[in-house]
C-alpha cells in the first residue's frame, strides 16, 4: 500500500477509524471525510502520528456539492485516487421501528446516506480511475443486505441497494482494470451496533480485527477480483 491514495468515507468512528489507521500503518496516502469536524481531526492526527499524509475534509457525502468538493480536493492534493472505500452509513432511528411505523423522513435519510452516497462518490471517482485504467472500489454491506430481518428496516434495505449497486458497477466495468467489490464486516463492537442491538449479550469483534480483507482488496494482490462479496470475519487472505 506504500504511497497508494486511499479515500475513506465516514472515517472518524468505528470501522472507518480502524481502516484509516490500518492504511496509515501500511504507508498509504489518505483522503478521509466525515460529517463531524472534531472527530475527523482527531483521527487525522492519529494517522499523521503514524507517518501518513492525510487530507481530511468535513463533508456530508449525501450531498453532491460536498462529494464534488471532497473528491476535487483529493485529486488536487494527490493527483489521483487508487482506492475508494464507501464506508459511511447511518442506522436510522434507535430502537429501529418496524416498517409499518417507520417515519418517512427517516427512511429517506437512511437510503440517501447509505445507498445514494456511495453512488455519488463512486460516480465522481470512477472517471479518474478509468483514465488510468486502474482502481479498487470497496463498498460496505451487511448480513441484513442479503436477508430481510424484521426490525432492521431502512438500514437493511439500504444494504440490499448497496449490493445491487456493487454488482451493477462491477459488471459495467468488467472490461477494465477498475474493480468493485463489497465487504460484510460482520457484527462489531461499535456505537452503531450498540444502538442497533442495545441488549447484546455476546462477544463482538473489534473493528481493528476485520481490516485485513480491505487491505487485500485494495492491494495489487486482488487484481482481477471484481463483483465479489466477502465476509470479513470468515475470509482468509
Amino acid at each position: 500500500m506504500k504511497d497508494k491514495v486511499v479515500m475513506i468515507t465516514g472515517a472518524s468512528k468505528g470501522l472507518g477509524r480502524a481502516l484509516t489507521l490500518a492504511f496509515a500503518k501500511e504507508g498509504a496516502k489518505l483522503a478521509i471525510c466525515a460529517r463531524t469536524t472534531e472527530d475527523l481531526l482527531r483521527i487525522k492526527d492519529a494517522a499523521m502520528d503514524l507517518g501518513a499524509e492525510v487530507l481530511a475534509v468535513t463533508a456530508d457525502i449525501s450531498k453532491s456539492r460536498d462529494v464534488e468538493r471532497f473528491v476535487a480536493m483529493a485529486e488536487e492534493e494527490y493527483g489521483h485516487i487508487d482506492v475508494l472505500i464507501n464506508n459511511a452509513s447511518i442506522l436510522g432511528p434507535s430502537p429501529m421501528p418496524l416498517l409499518l411505523d417507520y417515519p418517512e423522513e427517516d427512511f429517506a435519510e437512511v437510503l440517501r446516506v447509505n445507498a445514494v452516497s456511495p453512488f455519488l462518490v463512486t460516480r465522481r471517482v470512477i472517471p479518474g480511475m478509468l483514465g488510468r485504467n486502474l482502481g479498487s472500489i470497496i463498498n460496505l454491506t451487511s448480513e441484513a443486505g442479503q436477508t430481510g430481518f424484521a426490525g432492521w428496516g431502512a438500514y437493511g434495505i439500504s444494504k440490499f441497494a448497496v449490493e445491487g449497486l456493487t454488482q451493477t458497477w462491477a459488471d459495467e466495468l468488467s472490461e477494465t482494470n477498475v474493480r468493485v467489490n463489497m465487504v460484510d464486516p460482520g457484527e462489531m463492537d461499535t456505537n452503531m451496533h450498540q444502538l442497533a442491538v442495545p441488549d447484546c449479550d455476546y462477544p463482538l469483534a473489534k473493528p481493528e480485527e476485520v481490516v485485513e480483507i480491505f487491505l487485500y482488496l485494495a492491494s495489487d494482490r486482488a487484481a482481477g477480483i471484481n463483483g465479489q462479496r466477502f465476509a470479513a470475519q470468515s475470509e482468509g487472505v
